[in-house]
């Protein structure tokens, strides 16, 4: 395997190397956030609402410290000396980092409206559709590191993971609706249940975004 040149040593300055340290926080809140929605579907799952309102709360917070950390590079980006392309493609990578945790925010938010329990089926694959966020959160974080430490062949392993991830979503979200089609609900239970699963299909499309990103960070380190 051909060793990957250091991607610090791309960005060049010791600015530059601070913005990329602070990237690795931020994709460490995301998955925080990512974390505390799977623990409150973990709690909707088995009917426990007190466990379920402190966790989506945990996921409002984790999403608001996300973002203060997206403003804090952002805030760098603007200040430092960094050339426009490197500037620009940064801001991007961070602005597309922080709608992953945005996205997990607002399937949080719309799993608190629901208050009423579907058949086991929908619960299954909510279930599912929920453990490919993780997933694919996960492994994104674990393709940033692996970037960080040069190691070219890992990062693109855990990229290929995450765009096999995404297609699992996108397939996992069909069989999620169909499951909802299918069962005698509400209206208001119906629409809520569409929307959770748009979202949740969306978060991991943003996943796919930012590991995209990634794999143009190690093309151009090379």
């Amino acid at each position: 395997m051909k060793e990957m040149r250091n991607i610090l040593g791309w960005l060049g300055m010791a600015e530059e190397q601070d913005v990329i340290r602070e990237c690795g926080k931020h994709i460490d809140e995301i998955c925080n956030t990512v974390s505390f929605f799977a623990e409150a579907m973990k709690a909707y799952l088995n009917g426990d609402l007190s466990a379920k309102t402190t966790s989506i709360e945990n996921v409002r917070a984790s999403e608001h410290a996300a973002d203060l950390i997206r403003r804090a590079i952002t805030k760098k980006l603007s200040e430092g000396m960094l050339l426009p392309p490197d500037r620009e493609t940064l801001m991007k990578f961070t602005k597309n980092m922080d709608k992953i945790a945005d996205g997990t925010n607002a399937a949080a938010r719309l799993l608190g409206f629901i208050e009423h329990r579907p058949n086991d089926a929908i619960l299954r694959n909510l279930s599912i559709a929920t453990d490919l966020i993780v997933k694919g959160a996960n492994n994104l974080r674990d393709a940033i590191q692996a970037m960080n430490r040069n190691e070219a062949g890992n990062t693109m392993a855990h990229c290929e993971e995450v765009e096999r991830i995404e297609h699992d979503a996108d397939d996992q979200k069909r069989v999620l609706l169909e499951s909802v089609i299918r069962a005698k609900l509400d209206a208001t239970s119906v629409l809520l249940l569409f929307n959770l699963a748009e979202t949740l299909e969306s978060v991991t499309d943003r996943i796919d975004d930012v590991t995209e990103q990634v794999r143009q960070l190690v093309v151009k380190s090379r």
